[in-house]
């Protein structure tokens, strides 16, 4: 039930003042009394709620200017020319030396239904989302061993050391190693069976 009904209804039916009303539904005075006159009016049109669209437009395109711009767009579309808000809108300033602005121009062409709407941004419902239904599922290392050859052939051997290639790791090896280790541990699933880095 719109406040409106509830209003007209506690004055009309139960008799109450118009600012008991007032006081006890939250609303002012006036509105009451504007809600009450149109009821006693209009009778049951008075619930619905009205258009709150001005009266007037001052500043809304004038009927010829719009079907000017319909007129163009009708003819280079027949004559198989671009028919654009822009080319509409050159036509009109080399006939009366004014038009009104591109933007306009493609809300009259919008409105008069000459424009076929196009979505700006994929729909939502066109992504597709991978979601693990388990914690670590979708855990993955993309990589799992060296570091390939940069042409150099000793940039494995310096960046994942063997015990082979260097039984005493230099200080910056090992410094790499420990960072590489962190790294490793603090990326290891929480499953003991699977191994992560070197």
């Amino acid at each position: 039930m719109s406040m409106a009904r509830v209003v007209i209804t506690a004055v009309v039916a139960e008799g109450r003042s118009k600012s008991a009303v007032a006081r006890d539904y939250g609303v002012s005075r006036r509105w009451v009394q504007i809600l009450v006159a149109r009821y006693l009016a209009e009778g049951e049109a008075a619930f619905e709620p009205r258009s709150r669209r001005p009266h007037t437009s001052p500043r809304q395109t004038g009927q010829p200017v719009q079907d000017a711009i319909v007129d163009w767009r009708k003819r280079l579309t027949e004559a198989g020319h671009d028919a654009g808000a822009e080319t509409i809108a050159w036509h009109l300033r080399q006939q009366a030396d004014s038009a009104p602005s591109v933007a306009t121009i493609w809300r009259i062409l919008s409105r008069r239904g000459f424009v076929t709407p196009q979505p700006y941004q994929r729909p939502r419902s066109s992504c597709h989302r991978f979601a693990a239904d388990l914690p670590n599922e979708c855990c993955k290392l993309v990589q799992q061993g060296p570091e390939p050859a940069r042409n150099d052939p000793g940039h494995a051997r310096r960046l994942w050391p063997t015990p082979s290639a260097s039984p005493t790791p230099s200080p910056a090896v090992s410094r790499r190693r420990w960072r590489w280790s962190g790294i490793a541990k603090a990326l290891a699933p929480t499953d003991p069976d699977r191994t992560v880095g070197p």
